[in-house]
């Protein structure tokens, strides 16, 4: 007895799986300039590595003899597959069918994808568009009552942030649940001009008064500057490479370590325009990022979050092939002053070197917290002791680069005091309680509302201090350990990489990346 006509019965259901949301749907997301979402799979996985799980489930209409008639798959595609020969979890919204909304998904598909990851302890990228399973005015009908809210398997959700990589994509226009599940991850992307996301689309949106398009109400301009998505991209091509580049940096879970990989980059290479990187004229800018290429290894630093937060510059680099986190101050932007918003970003990003075992490399250029009206509007010190508290509960390796200022309670952050410090400083370091070109005014206030000349007291003040503003004699009282020739900087970066790789420890810690 053969089982062949069930065989022949799998394959066509198979057949209308495949089928999606029908040619007109499919005819419409090409469009739109959109990959369906089984192109998007194939073009993220190794070649024909992806292994699907519930292909056939979904909503069928049977003839009077049995046979089936009409059917209409869920709208996630689940299953597992390869990026680099590596295990991956894949969940992906299917826009051709029912634009993602909950009267056509089958929760327990997003669940068991979320699950996966978890036990199977790897890395979970979730491909999203449409309200990604949330819900539809037209279910009422269907159903014909109402429901309290809940978001099914979201003590996996949770759970995710703390155990394995979690990588959302962005692919189209994204709301409700969809978006939540975007922000509620490690790494978060979206497509410049393709992408938006919302807590409620235009329609919903226009009954409270704002008649605004999809991108203007959630485009990836406002979601790139606001922190709520950490890369932006120009094409889903670009959003797949990326995602790739990223798994590089981290372990599968965090019951593992980062790989190390092999470099042709020299460890002693020494960058002969470092020596003259930062201007003498402390009100001159200078370009960090160039920096940050030039002690990392060649082309190996990955930039998170670039359009928020900007005083900040946070990122994943290699220094000898090892993985490393990169926190480094933007002069271009309030000098490098720490706002709310760049606060805010120096914790998140701590979290997550802190989840998957990364060392911190800190490029400090950090005049301290912005000051002003609005700084205190922000709030600025509640989320400045934040990143504070963050930097002490760190456990990972921690190796600090004093380039420029380092003042009051911000500077202060640039590492954790009561531990070793493993730190080096440029000759261009400048630090204290305050900058002095603000701290004069208020130290010397009554002198110099007292004087005749006041003008001409300040300066005399500005000489008396410049005298014993060198580095050198912190070094003297060794204040600081040491001061370097910029040169050297990669040398002893990978050094330490290597020295602290053995201090690294797996396993959960104890708290994980809070979204």
């Amino acid at each position: 007895m053969s089982w062949k006509k069930e065989i022949d019965e799998l394959k066509k259901r198979e057949n209308l799986a495949e089928a999606m949301g029908g040619p007109e749907k499919l005819k419409k997301q090409k469009e739109n300039n959109r990959l369906n979402v089984r192109e998007r799979i194939e073009k993220l996985l190794d070649k024909n590595s992806f292994h699907e799980i519930g292909k056939i489930a979904g909503k069928a209409e049977y003839k009077s003899n049995g046979e089936i008639e009409k059917f209409t798959p869920a709208n996630f595609i689940v299953g597992r597959g390869t990026i680099n020969k590596n295990y991956v979890v894949v969940g992906a919204d299917d826009f051709t069918v029912r634009g993602g909304a909950a009267d056509a998904s089958i929760k327990e598909k997003q669940i068991i994808a979320e699950q996966m990851a978890n036990e199977l302890r790897l890395p979970l990228i979730r491909i999203i568009e449409g309200t990604g399973g949330g819900g539809s005015v037209k279910s009422l009908d269907k159903d014909s009552r109402t429901y309290i809210p809940a978001n099914p398997g979201w003590e996996w959700v949770v759970s995710n942030l703390s155990t394995v990589p979690v990588i959302a994509l962005g692919l189209g226009p994204v709301a409700g649940l969809g978006a939540a599940r975007m922000v509620t991850s490690h790494f978060s992307i979206m497509v410049e001009e393709l992408s938006q996301m919302f807590v409620a689309g235009p329609p919903v949106v226009k009954r409270v008064g704002e008649d605004l398009t999809k991108e203007e109400l959630g485009g990836s301009t406002i979601h790139s500057k606001n922190g709520a998505v950490d890369i932006l991209v120009k094409s889903e091509e670009e959003a797949f490479e990326v995602t790739r580049k990223i798994l590089s940096y981290l372990p599968p879970s965090v019951y593992e370590l980062p790989e190390r990989v092999e470099t042709q980059d020299d460890t002693k290479r020494r960058d002969e325009w470092l020596i003259e990187a930062i201007p003498k004229n402390r009100r001159k800018i200078y370009d960090m990022r160039k920096i940050i290429n030039a002690v990392t290894d060649k082309e190996s630093f990955l930039e998170i979050g670039k359009n928020y937060g900007r005083s900040v510059i946070t990122g994943m680099a290699r220094l000898d092939g090892w993985p490393v986190a990169v926190l480094a101050g933007d002069p271009h932007f309030y000098g490098g002053g720490w706002t709310a918003d760049s606060s805010n970003k120096v914790t998140r990003f701590i979290d997550l070197a802190e989840t998957f075992h990364l060392p911190v490399v800190n490029l400090v250029d950090n005049p301290g917290f912005l000051i002003g009206l609005e700084s205190e509007k922000q709030a600025t010190i509640r989320h400045g002791a934040r990143a504070l508290t963050a930097v002490y509960q760190a456990s990972v390796p921690w190796c600090s680069i004093i380039i420029r200022k380092v003042f009051g309670v911000a500077g202060a952050a640039h590492t954790n005091a009561s531990k070793l410090h493993y730190r080096y400083a440029w000759p261009s370091g400048d630090w204290g309680s305050l900058p002095m070109e603000g701290g004069i005014e208020a130290a010397y206030k009554s002198d110099l509302e007292k004087s005749d000349d006041p003008e001409k007291l300040f300066k005399e003040i500005e000489e008396r201090m410049e005298s014993v503003r060198s580095p050198f004699k912190t070094a003297e009282a060794f204040l600081i350990e040491e001061i370097i020739d910029p040169r050297d900087t990669r040398k002893l970066l990978c050094e330490f990489a290597n020295i602290t790789s053995k201090l690294r420890k797996k396993g959960k810690t104890s708290f994980g990346l809070r979204p």
